[in-house]
């Protein structure tokens, strides 16, 4: 599932299962066990990153800072990632019963 984007144009985040390879392999851990409350800006453009790999191999995570630095801002960039997180896992509640 994609989540759109406007940065330089609509970019599409999307988090499967090589987007989580990738994110995995930077934080050294499974994606389970990253602090997501606790990410610095560095962490997050290398997570957006990994969600627009599928789209633009080009794209680096200091690329991804400059479109947000020039087309968004950094509560927009930080709502899409989190939309298309839960897209992808579901609600954090859903998988623990919560809200079932």
């Amino acid at each position: 599932m994609f989540y759109p984007i406007k940065l330089d144009k609509i970019r599409n985040l999307r988090y499967g299962m090589k987007a989580i390879s990738l994110i995995e392999k930077k934080f050294k851990k499974p994606i389970g066990r990253i602090d997501m409350e606790n990410l610095t800006i560095e962490d997050v453009a290398e997570m957006i990153w990994a969600g627009l790999q599928h789209e633009d191999k080009e794209l680096t995570p200091d690329k991804v800072m400059d479109l947000i630095d020039d087309y968004s801002d950094i509560t927009t960039a930080l709502q899409a990632m989190s939309n298309a997180f839960e897209s992808a896992f579901g609600k954090v509640e859903d998988q623990e019963g919560k809200n079932k």
